[in-house]
């Protein structure tokens, strides 16, 4: 079982992951499939799937089916949450799927929902090893966990959903004195059973899925005056940004006048505030000052599931998320892993060498092994402006999980500038970072062309750097591994070492002593 597929059968959307199974029990994305359909719409409490809203779902369900044979799913899960698991026909939507669309649906109850969902968060955001509070706001239903390591220290499942709480307290064409405030307070009160767990079991980190708390998420952003990221995994937002949506949303009164707030999805125009006020209330409740984003939820839980159930996969790989996205990266595109580890250690220890200088942290050492790991995935595309190729390939990729995006983005610059010319202004890419950033890029590809042309011969002959220097410079030993001929690489280096001169701001001498 190499390829797997998982459809979410949500109260407000239909969505299908299909992804094929790495040996170390990894997923590479093959495609993706998203529909909004809106099973809980119509009001009723979701006490019924009405018969427009369960033909929608039907016929979403047969495209999903479609995408996944052609993508070569060799098994299918679908699970369904609140929307089928509370209405009274709702075995009558099983029973069309199983039918019309070949799925056979698993409904899941709230307790297994947040644990599924828990697992796909794992998989996108470096939090293995923390306590986490994970929130998870869906159209009939929000899924509260604590949990720890991959296990459940405790959880919940409240009625509070996007669309079940438009239906009760936004269903009127313009925003009425007193339903925002009633509102709020019926969250509240369904938050304090939780809240005393929270109280008692505690957590370190915050981390909200879904959509709902994703289009948050990119107003907050929007709203400081930032341009939308390419992914949303690993941003941060700050509770005040959240009621300041929250406000702006309630501000606007009509579903239309939404639509004109920035970074709102229009298809959720009309039950955002809803799930927004949900977010605020957990946020304020539980006492959460800022929350990680993660775009893995439910559906990339099942894949981990399923593949469990098949062959016993652990969660071993979500112990260092960031590190093994970016060796399973460099695995997929790298022909000489082994240089690229060479230079990955050489780099990291001119790095530590020289941090009198440099004055960076080890959240930039961190970007300095993922850049000097996936340098040359480039030359999967081709030799010619590999350098290039790299930024592409890193910038674009769905393998870097845990990163944010604007790491991901200096990752990528650091390995574009590997060779060739050295970041100028007239660079787009370059010139739209911050100056701070700029500064991080040349410091960190200024060490790695070092590094690189330290292995110049690919054969490992640098043992280690050691670096002493005063007010005049800097001086490298390059220590060379015993018998060992290092005078190419001192060569090489010593031609590359301009970047790394201007920015750390002294003259490098490179040797081996005799």
């Amino acid at each position: 079982m190499s390829v797997l597929g998982a459809i979410d059968i949500g109260t407000n959307s239909v969505h299908l992951v299909v992804a094929r199974a790495s040996e170390t029990d990894r997923f590479e994305v093959v495609t993706r499939r998203k529909e909004m359909v809106r099973l809980g719409s119509g009001g009723g409490d979701l006490k019924r799937i009405s018969p427009a809203a369960m033909d929608r779902g039907i016929e979403a369900l047969v495209r999903c089916r479609q995408v996944a044979d052609a993508a070569g799913a060799t098994f299918l899960r679908a699970v369904a949450t609140s929307a089928v698991r509370e209405a009274n026909n709702g075995y009558r939507f099983i029973h069309r799927a199983r039918h019309e669309a070949a799925v056979e649906i698993e409904v899941v109850s709230g307790l297994e929902e947040a644990r599924l969902i828990h697992l796909g968060v794992l998989q996108a955001v470096p939090v293995f090893d923390q306590r986490l509070l994970l929130i998870d706001i869906g159209g009939g239903s929000t899924e509260l966990l604590v949990g720890e390591r991959g296990a459940t220290v405790t959880a919940r499942s409240l009625k509070l959903g996007a669309i079940r709480l438009t239906d009760r307290h936004f269903s009127t064409k313009r925003l009425r004195p007193g339903q925002l405030k009633e509102c709020r307070r019926g969250v509240r009160a369904a938050l304090a059973p939780f809240a005393r767990e929270i109280e008692r079991h505690g957590f370190e980190v915050a981390v909200g899925s879904s959509g709902t708390i994703q289009n948050v998420a990119l107003m907050a952003v929007l709203a400081r005056g930032e341009e939308a990221p390419r992914t949303l995994n690993a941003l941060e937002v700050a509770r005040d940004e959240v009621d300041a949506v929250v406000e702006r949303l309630a501000d606007a009164g009509t579903v239309a006048a939404r639509k004109s707030v920035e970074g709102l999805d229009p298809e959720r125009a009309d039950i955002i505030l809803a799930g927004a006020v949900i977010l605020e209330q957990v946020m304020g409740v539980l006492d959460v000052e800022s929350l990680l984003i993660s775009e893995n939820a439910l559906r990339e839980g099942v894949l981990l599931d399923t593949l469990a159930r098949f062959r016993g996969a652990s969660l071993h790989h979500l112990h260092d998320l960031r590190r093994q996205s970016v060796t399973h990266l460099a695995e997929l595109m790298d022909e000489d892993s082994e240089h690229s580890a060479q230079t990955a250690r050489l780099a990291l220890r001119l790095f530590d060498e020289t941090r009198d200088r440099h004055r960076l942290g080890d959240a930039e050492r961190e970007l300095l092994e993922a850049a000097a790991l996936l340098a040359n995935v480039g030359l999967f595309v081709s030799h010619d402006k590999h350098h290039k190729h790299s930024y592409y390939v890193i910038r674009n990729s769905e393998h870097l999980t845990g990163f944010t995006d604007a790491e991901i983005e200096l990752i990528a610059q650091v390995a574009r500038y590997h060779r060739k010319s050295p970041p100028k202004p007239k660079h787009t890419e370059f010139a739209a970072l911050s100056e701070h950033d700029q500064r991080i890029v040349r410091v960190l590809a200024g060490i790695l062309r070092v590094a690189i042309a330290l292995d110049r011969s690919h054969a490992g002959l640098v043992r280690d750097v050691e670096v002493d220097g005063d007010d005049e410079g800097v001086v490298v030993d390059v220590l060379p591994e015993p018998g060992a001929d290092v005078s190419l690489e001192l060569y090489v280096a010593d031609e590359r070492k301009g970047l790394a001169e201007e920015a750390l701001g002294a003259t490098i001498r490179l040797r081996s002593p005799a």
